[in-house]
């Protein structure tokens, strides 16, 4: 069985709304990020690979089944959706065993799955815990073991680290790495931290359109020469933040020292500097037609 998922000139209609237009792009096995802003039509793309959503027009087919074939797509995949709930006065064991019977999985396999899961997910020792006296990262754990229950090839994640403290993103980040040795995980978010703390291969998502399919190594090589560094005063940094992409900035007294996007050397003193991945990111998405 094909290990990608391939999407041809796909199309999303709400009434008159466009929310995806034409997006044609193969997602291969591993860690896949999807990034955009918020309402670029990440979660669209994401409902119609789950099969909650169905696309307009357009092919798309999943380790070479057709998405319209939605049980066959179904016992293939895991999904974590955004505003992801699970039932509040179950604990976390008695959660998952509920699940498990939802999905069809023998009293026998359940038992064996189940503590494999939870320890995976770090939630062994809270297996007694009800759903509802969770923190936002634990919840998020265990809607990721929920959503690897059937063991699926495909992994759907969206928007995972929104609202988790720095400890918990990574904690989360190490996981989905884990998880995607040995199947595709498409994890879709607006931080570009968790992208490039992950993924090898990305889509960058914009009012519903393709606008970078490829390597973040790619990515970082199209930026190369935009970015600069600069020692400003406060005065100056408001005109460049009218004239630039303002990647960062740090303040010092009455300077600050700031990093923007240019086609080339804006200025006396302005240095040039290596893109990282969100400079890359922004200058993708806004930086084409800079000064």
């Amino acid at each position: 069985m094909e290990a990608n998922i391939t999407l041809e000139n796909v199309n999303k209609y709400y009434g008159k709304k466009h929310a995806l237009k034409d997006v044609t792009m193969e997602i291969p096995k591993g860690m896949f990020g999807l990034l955009g802003r918020n309402g670029a039509g990440k979660t669209t793309l994401m409902k119609i690979l789950a099969t909650l959503h169905s696309a307009t027009d357009g092919k798309v087919t999943v380790c070479g089944v057709n998405i319209k074939d939605r049980a066959a797509i179904r016992s293939m995949t895991g999904y974590l959706p955004q505003d992801f709930s699970m039932y509040g006065n179950m604990g976390v064991y008695e959660a998952m065993d509920y699940l498990g019977t939802l999905s069809g999985l023998s009293k026998r396999e359940r038992k064996e799955r189940i503590p494999e899961l939870l320890e995976r997910v770090n939630l062994m020792n809270n297996h007694k815990t009800k759903v509802k006296a969770m923190s936002g990262g634990m919840r998020r754990r265990l809607g990721i073991a929920q959503a690897i229950l059937n063991n699926p090839k495909v992994l759907i994640v969206d928007e995972p680290t929104a609202g988790l403290d720095p400890e918990e993103r990574v904690r989360f980040r190490n996981l989905l790495c884990e998880i995607a040795e040995d199947r595709i995980v498409i994890l879709s978010t607006h931080i570009v931290g968790d992208i490039e703390a992950t993924c090898e291969n990305i889509a960058i998502l914009d009012e519903g359109t393709i606008k970078y399919n490829g390597t973040v190594e790619d990515m970082l090589k199209r930026a190369e020469g935009k970015i600069f560094t600069a020692d400003v005063s406060k005065l100056e940094l408001e005109s460049i933040k009218k004239d630039y992409i303002v990647t960062g900035m740090l303040s010092h007294g009455s300077h600050a020292d700031v990093r923007f996007v240019a086609n080339e050397k804006p200025f006396e003193g302005a240095e040039q500097a290596e893109p990282n991945v969100e400079d890359a990111y922004l200058y993708m998405m806004d930086g084409k037609d800079v000064k």
